[in-house]
């Protein structure tokens, strides 16, 4: 079984930073792509950012120059850099991997528990 756990969320100040991060762990053949989206309440879950093995990345527009994910393949574990934090970015934050599970030729999607980002003076 593959399972992704996060870790790293909390309270910070507006202006701060907080460091993601995600850990895939399981029998895993191959990682395509690992990503962070968030959802506040009453919203609906959006994408963040997102990293593909190759390296090649892409954000929302809110979190560009602001945020920056990266991910280390030994590992099997995605960071995300958040600064100058804002409080429209307090949500939970999910973290997603495309993965082949050892074993299998299909890729699935694979969701951690998600963890609290709280923006707040």
């Amino acid at each position: 079984q593959v399972q992704l756990v996060e870790s790293g969320g909390g309270l910070v100040q507006p202006g701060g930073s907080l460091r993601l991060s995600c850990a895939a762990s399981g029998s895993i053949f191959s990682i395509t792509t690992m990503g962070w989206y968030r959802q506040a309440p009453g919203k609906q879950r959006e994408l963040v950012a997102r990293i593909i093995s190759g390296g090649g990345t892409n954000y929302a527009d809110s979190v560009k120059g602001r945020f920056a994910i990266s991910m280390d393949n030994a590992k099997n574990t995605v960071y995300l850099q958040m600064n100058s934090l804002k409080p429209e970015d307090t949500a939970v934050y999910y973290c997603n991997g495309d993965i082949r599970p050892g074993g299998s030729y299909l890729q699935f999607a694979y969701w951690g528990p998600g963890t609290q980002v709280t923006v707040s003076s």
